[in-house]
């Protein structure tokens, strides 16, 4: 192309900036893909392609309640959900999937979710790479390239990175990572996202319930309000404990309201088979949409060291389809 055809181009390309503006033309969320896409609007400046940050703003605090799930292979295949919508009476608006540290964005999921009107959470856990590496900057160029991965796809995704930091028996817990290695982590993982772009991501910090670790204070694993948008909390029901949603939930609520006041989503749940479980699936329920704070809930629908799985106990998801059907409960995540 000769000198003056670029100049020609620059200038069209400008022209059609502005009209872009001027009209309020936007791609659709909903035509994002792996090669690119767009979240609130896009156009071309000097012939080159741009597009703002998905604006996860709406969702980070909605006026309904999310209705989560988490089960084997979603989102990357979505039948299991279908099989839960079936079971339950109601379609998940929040599906979470468990993402090892080394491995790829699943963009494809993300993608399926949404096509589907639910929003993801990647629970990114960090097993065989130890915190005080990725603060002092072993991991950033694959963080980077995950996060460039995020940026592209310019889907809303939900990032939970090393959760339940307060518990012994993570592998990042607290038997091997100082709080401040962890706040330093989470802080360069943070800003890497920061730095490439990927705006497109509600980041929750995940503790578990302070109940069975007393004496670990989760206020030194804080990263700031200015890393964090949910506080994810993790609790199941048991048959060994009390279990009212305040015993279950409330003293590790009100500890993190004495350092911070972001919403909370109870990020993995469930309740074991048995004779509690239907007052266990009440309490959940009841707890959730009593307070205005909580943004929602998941329903861990997997047996692992329990048979957390609804289909369990029929007459307990018959109670918890009942209570499923209340409309303060899910949403689609597309409509915001």
């Amino acid at each position: 192309m000769t000198q003056p055809s670029r100049r020609t181009a620059a200038v069209a390309g400008l022209l059609a900036a502005v009209l872009t503006v001027l009209t309020g033309c936007a791609a659709s969320p909903d035509a994002a893909s792996d090669g690119g896409g767009s979240g609130l609007g896009g156009g071309f400046f000097g012939g080159a392609k741009t597009s703002q940050p998905f604006d996860v703003r709406p969702l980070v605090k909605p006026e309904k309640k999310y209705f989560g799930v988490a089960r084997g292979d979603a989102p990357t295949s979505m039948a299991p959900v279908d099989e839960y919508t079936e079971m339950v009476g109601k379609h998940p608006n929040l599906i979470e999937y468990y993402a090892a540290w080394g491995h790829g964005f699943n963009a494809a999921g993300v993608r399926n979710a949404w096509k589907a009107g639910t929003l993801t959470v990647v629970s990114w856990e960090p097993f065989d790479t130890p915190l005080r590496d990725i603060a002092a900057g072993g991991s950033d160029a694959y963080v980077r390239e995950y996060a460039r991965a995020v940026r592209k796809l310019n889907l809303p995704v939900v990032i939970s990175f090393a959760d339940e930091m307060n518990g012994h028996w993570e592998k990042w817990g607290t038997k091997t990572t100082t709080p401040e290695e962890y706040v330093a982590a989470w802080r360069r993982v943070r800003d890497l996202f920061h730095e490439v772009g990927a705006a497109n991501v509600i980041w929750a910090w995940s503790p578990n319930i302070i109940n069975p670790v007393r004496t670990v204070d989760i206020a030194k694993y804080y990263p700031g309000d200015a890393y964090v948008d949910w506080v994810g909390v993790i609790g199941y029901y048991t048959r060994n404990d009390a279990n009212p949603f305040p015993n279950m939930f409330g003293l590790t609520i009100t500890k993190v309201r004495t350092f911070t006041q972001k919403p909370v989503l109870i990020l993995e749940t469930a309740a074991e088979p048995g004779e509690r479980r239907i007052a266990d699936i009440n309490s959940l329920f009841a707890g959730v949409a009593a307070d205005p704070a909580i943004v929602g809930f998941v329903w861990f629908d997997m047996p692992k060291r329990s048979d957390w799985r609804l289909s369990a106990n029929p007459s307990a998801l018959k109670e918890f389809k009942r209570l499923a059907a209340d409309d303060r409960f899910g949403f689609d995540v597309r409509k915001l």
